[in-house]
Formats: structure tokens, sequence, C-alpha cells
């Protein structure tokens, strides 16, 4: 079960293109998805079933237009699960920037379409999953006990070493930003019903958390330190990355293996990466039994995304 597999559909692209929204050419090689590759990749790395997270690319400011973008990929999504639910289920985008487009995006792709869970961007302009703006949002999603997928932004920096891509290290920093700022702003305990996906092992966070605990009572708000462990397993961590071996014994230790999923991040990890390394990687990480791999490659998926047990 990959909980982590970026899907921009070809409906979607057109429709760009024909609205002078985007050109095919002008788009990041990884957004000419294909359901025939997508099928072989997953079939090379034995994924039985890919949760999409559906992309729309473009600063689309217009509201009639940005829902528009939205209902076109929603439902290029729900007809690929509904003509696949074998092999392909969805996460619904919610946008942290625009509340009525999320309330819409989660009534049309979870209650028509059939999403078995959300996915929302880390931070948008600075504001970030935890604001307290965004309380309204949460509370609607913990009536639903929904799990949010999450993925990290570019962290705007304007002395960024030259050369150094922003998923290489931004990415991690905004997946922890936004992890500490579910905990920080109580989010964590105000919605408890919520299920969160941190990508890429969590970022920074396993690793710091200790550094958490020592300054709790000096962030801003305090947070008791008896608690940090707590909201560290509130969360759940995919292995998009790559997770490399040398970095598992700290997440397990953190978090345990009943908090990890399995993710490929295909398709802007290359193929041949995910099953040549990124896959085996894992297989054969020393620090996993094979319990721990059942869980982390479907066991865990199938706990908190219930809709997938019948695929």
């Amino acid at each position: 079960m990959d909980v982590h597999h970026h899907y921009t559909a070809p409906e979607w692209v057109r429709w760009a293109e024909s609205r002078g929204i985007a050109s095919r050419d002008s788009l990041p090689p990884w957004t000419r998805w294909d359901e025939t590759a997508a099928l072989d990749l997953m079939d090379g790395a034995g994924i039985g079933t890919s949760v999409l997270t559906v992309a729309m690319l473009g600063r689309i400011k217009e509201t009639e237009t940005r829902k528009e973008s939205a209902r076109v990929a929603l439902d290029a999504a729900g007809a690929l699960s509904g003509r696949r639910p074998d092999r392909f289920a969805f996460f619904t985008p919610v946008f942290l920037d625009d509340a009525e487009l999320s309330r819409w995006s989660v009534g049309y792709g979870m209650d028509e379409l059939g999403a078995v869970g959300v996915s929302a961007r880390t931070s948008v302009d600075g504001l970030y999953l935890g604001s307290p703006e965004l309380d309204p949002l949460m509370a609607e999603l913990d009536e639903r006990s929904a799990v949010i997928s999450t993925h990290p932004m570019e962290v705007p920096s304007p002395s960024a070493p030259q050369g150094v891509p922003p998923y290489l290290c931004d990415f991690l920093m905004d997946t922890t930003r936004a992890a500490l700022s579910l905990i920080i702003n109580g989010t964590l305990d105000r919605f408890p019903r919520l299920t969160f996906i941190l990508p890429h092992g969590g970022g920074y966070l396993p690793y710091i958390a200790s550094r958490v605990e020592a300054f709790s009572h000096q962030l801003t708000p305090g947070v008791d330190p008896s608690r940090v462990r707590d909201y560290v397993h509130r969360f759940f961590y995919d292995t998009a990355g790559p997770m490399s071996p040398s970095a598992t014994p700290t997440l397990l230790a953190q978090a345990g293996s009943s908090q990890i999923l399995y993710g490929s991040d295909w398709p802007p990890t290359p193929a041949g990466v995910v099953t040549g390394t990124t896959a085996p990687a894992l297989d054969n990480d020393p620090a996993l039994d094979a319990q721990d791999r059942s869980s982390i490659n479907r066991g865990n998926a199938l706990r908190i995304l219930p809709a997938l047990v019948t695929t």
C-alpha cells in the first residue's frame, strides 16, 4: 500500500493547456503521469494499491477557475479509482488559503467520489497546518475522523546555497515546522480524531524530539515536556524520500513500526530508483523484522484507511 504517489491527471493537463494556465512542455517531467507506467512501477515494486495525491500545478487565483481546476482533477481521480479500485484510491485536496474551496473539495471528493482522506500542503505563504485560523477546517475534518496526508513546500530563503534543490533540505524543514505547529498550537489536542501523515520520514521531527522536550517551556505557547513523545506518536510517517537504513533506528525508536507507512514518492522519484534502490532498501533494512515490514508495507495503511481493506 503506497500512500505517497503523485498524480497529475492527463485530463487536468489538457484542461490547463486549453485555458492557457500551463504548458505541457514547461511542466516538470514528473507531471506526465501515465496509467501504464504507473502500473508497471507498482508491479515492479510490489505495490498492490496506490493512494494518489491529486496534483494541480499553476498559481490559479481566480475563485471559479480554481474550483474548475479542482473539479477536473478530482473527476479524473474518481474515474480512475472507480475503474481500478483494486489498484488506485485517492486523497481529495484541501487548500490552506481557501476555506470555501476546501469545504467543497472535502464534500465532493469524499462524499461523491469516494476519496479515502484528504491531502494538504504543510504550509502556504507562511500559514502552517497548526495555525489557529485553520481550526474551522480542522473541526470539519475531525468530525469525519479524516486522514490528512501532508506534503511540504520550499522554504523561502534568499540565502539558500546555490545548487541545493528544495526537496533535499527545504521539504524536510517545512514538514518539521508543520508538525511543530500542530503540537505547539494544540491542534492535536483539540482535534483528537485527526490522523496526520508526515512525508519523508517526518522531516527532522524524529531526530529533534529530545531537543523539543528540552526546550519545550521556551516555546510559545509552552509545551509540557512529558507530552512531546505522545505527540510524536500521534503522527504517521511515510518512507518516501528515500528513507535510508541508517535513519530507520531513530524513527523506530521515536515512533515505532506501527506508525510508519510505505511511500514511493513516484513519479518525482524515478521508477528505477524506487524499484532498484528504495524498495529493496526497505525490504532488506536490518532494523526491521518480518512483522515490522508487514505493518509498514500494508497493515498500518489498512488500519488508518479501512476503505482500502477490500482492495
